[in-house]
């Protein structure tokens, strides 16, 4: 793949819902002042064994990759230079956006409120549906890069009043030590830090980050080993592993399930998934189920059926998950939040608007039912 370039760049992830119609004017001029830049980072990485005759084993994502002298993991954004590993895109972005804290999606935390997104190139996965293959599935010399360390990424912030930065887009776990630093950064001065993951990743680099974010959405992409070695070229059991730990740590979880006709849409799948959730996660946990579209390599099948949607949706009801979205069919009732016990709706939406807040200090107006969640 060639060099991508800043417009066609806008272009494509405009296309795919990147670029909120939020974001102000002088925002992209200043993101536009950015000077791109060609250099890679030379930082080093955290999480990695040093070996015999300068190899070194990474130990950051369930992959473990063992290198030699001047390799790189699978991610394509960790080279092994001399025996020391290095991130090769700390604090160099190729998306920023503002967008709506809906969109990534979490609906349990600052609802209608705008989070300062960023992205590095890489991934340590490939779907085969990604939306945001053109960064994702690329190494950092492919795509258009800018300097933005982390004392800058908070400066937009509070330039900007976004209450919140997220790390997504891509995969947040191959820019670990970018995210980690910025997230210190910004807790001291009150910005919240919220990350959009599909969670492969190990123990002990994920009990880490939960102890510098407020928030984590983990994709889980199916139920199945075999969707996961087939279609993700991953394990399911350390995304598994992942959203046990976040839940144990206290920190804000939410999960998002990409429902895909013939792939991993059954109802049996579904309820399988709806009940480890509820035994390993709790009944409180928002589950979105979201509508697929042809992307990337899976152009062959069609738009999830909204009754697809609206199956699963039912099934995770039944199986005694409170709250459960549907995802991508904007207008649709499995948008809004109902409060479990009275059914009244508490926060109404539309795409990612905000049309009614029924809360009351986390709680239904209506009948006093907590609400679980951040909401202030």
């Amino acid at each position: 793949m060639g060099k991508i370039s800043r417009r066609d760049f806008l272009k494509t992830v405009g296309g795919a819902g990147l670029v909120a119609s939020t974001i102000p004017s002088s925002f992209l001029i200043d993101l536009y002042a950015l000077t791109p830049t060609r250099k890679l980072s030379q930082v080093e990485a955290w999480f990695y064994k040093k070996l015999p005759d300068k190899e070194i084993k990474c130990e950051l994502c369930p992959r473990y990759c063992q290198l030699g002298d001047r390799e790189r993991g699978y991610c394509g954004a960790r080279e092994n230079r001399n025996g020391i590993y290095y991130t090769l895109v700390y604090g160099k972005v190729c998306a920023a956006h503002i967008d709506p804290i809906e969109k990534k999606p979490f609906f349990h935390f600052l609802p209608g409120t705008t989070a300062f997104s960023i992205a590095t190139a890489g991934c340590n996965v490939n779907c085969k549906f990604c939306q945001n293959w053109q960064i994702s599935q690329v190494r950092p010399e492919q795509v258009e890069n800018f300097d933005l360390p982390p004392r800058d990424v908070v400066r937009y912030c509070l330039k900007y009043r976004c209450p919140t930065i997220a790390y997504t887009y891509t995969e947040p776990v191959i820019f670990y030590e970018y995210m980690y630093d910025t997230s210190v950064k910004a807790s001291k001065k009150g910005i919240r830090n919220v990350v959009v993951t599909g969670a492969h990743i190990n123990p002990e680099p994920m009990k880490k980050l939960t102890e510098v974010v407020d928030a984590i959405k983990i994709d889980l992409k199916a139920f199945s080993e075999e969707f996961y070695k087939e279609y993700v070229r991953g394990e399911l059991k350390p995304v598994l592993d992942a959203i046990k730990i976040v839940k144990e740590s206290g920190k804000w979880l939410e999960i998002v399930y990409l429902v895909i006709p013939t792939l991993n849409d059954s109802p049996e799948e579904i309820r399988k998934m709806s009940k480890w959730i509820i035994k390993e996660v709790g009944p409180d946990v928002p589950v979105h189920f979201s509508r697929f579209h042809p992307m990337y390599l899976i152009k062959n099948l069609p738009p999830t059926p909204v009754s697809t949607l609206e199956r699963a949706r039912n099934i995770a009801l039944e199986e005694g998950i409170n709250y459960v979205y549907i995802g991508n069919v904007p207008g649709h009732k499995g948008e809004s939040t109902y409060c479990p016990s009275c059914k009244n709706v508490v926060i109404k939406r539309f795409a990612y608007q905000i049309l009614k807040n029924n809360l009351r200090k986390g709680k239904c107006k209506f009948c006093g039912q907590p609400i679980p969640g951040i909401w202030s």
